[in-house]
């Protein structure tokens, strides 16, 4: 089995596992490898471990990055800026539905990757052609979905923090409609889309903690037994663990959940 470390490659953040040969490599080391697309630039993400051959594609460790690597890595980001420009007029020359979201050369020029959205199925055999004889490159097109698009091109969330795809997520998750549902943030509609106009990752994390703390509790509205008597349940605070209950003529009071499961525990009992 070989030993290998996962590595981050593009903007898009392709993890790949590439043999670590000879080298003593940590998380967060730049280096340059071989993979299937040629010689590229990634970053070290996950530590060393051994995989069976059959696993996934592994590439080859060639050097880690030196200061003219790291050089020829801004020449290329740079080079790719206006690789951008060109291949976003062409699409609208050739009249095609596709939004370029970003255009990445690999470490040795030999590709250039154009990342597009689209909702249609795009015919882009005739952009290719032009592009291939302006840029002098072989040019792979790789369409990608909104979320990818907001991880590539990152920004602000309305936390204020940066955007969870572009700080640490790996994978996308499902996040349902439901699960907003659960959290009661149904009266905050237009607050639930992130900057990628889909449902915000955040709203899946606590998703678990509202299913457990709620799987107990009758449904809001609902006659409870709590300390002081019987009372209508108005609210429920999953994250203090607390309720809301309304005793008559807008009494409120709250109580910890723990108090309300012992206490309709012990009236279920009866």
């Amino acid at each position: 089995m070989p030993t290998v470390v996962g590595v981050m490659l593009r903007k898009i953040k392709d993890k790949i596992y590439a043999d670590v040969r000879r080298f003593n490599l940590s998380l967060n080391d730049e280096i340059i490898l071989v993979t299937d697309h040629g010689v590229e630039a990634g970053v070290v993400c996950e530590r060393e471990k051994n995989i069976p051959k059959s696993k996934d594609p592994v590439g080859k460790v060639l050097r880690k990055a030196m200061d003219e690597d790291k050089r020829r890595v801004a020449d290329n980001e740079r080079k790719a800026l206006k690789a951008h420009e060109i291949v976003a007029q062409k699409a609208d020359d050739h009249g095609l539905d596709m939004k370029v979201t970003c255009v990445y050369y690999t470490f040795d020029c030999s590709k250039l990757f154009v990342y597009y959205t689209s909702e249609t199925r795009v015919d882009f055999r005739e952009l290719i052609k032009d592009l291939g004889h302006i840029l002098k490159t072989r040019i792979q097109m790789v369409q990608i979905g909104v979320r990818d698009e907001s991880k590539m091109i990152g920004g602000v969330g309305t936390c204020g923090q940066i955007l969870c795809c572009q700080g640490f997520l790996k994978d996308f998750n499902s996040v349902t409609i439901d699960m907003a549902k659960e959290q009661d943030l149904l009266s905050n509609t237009a607050k639930l889309s992130g900057l990628c106009g889909r449902l915000m990752c955040c709203i899946s994390y606590e998703n678990d903690t509202y299913k457990t703390v709620k799987k107990d509790l009758p449904e809001i509205g609902t006659i409870i037994a709590t300390p002081e008597g019987k009372a209508k349940l108005t609210a429920i605070d999953c994250i203090r663990e607390r309720v809301t209950v309304d005793f008559g003529d807008r009494i409120f009071k709250n109580f910890t959940i723990k108090q309300i499961n012992d206490n309709n525990h012990k009236e279920s009992g009866r």
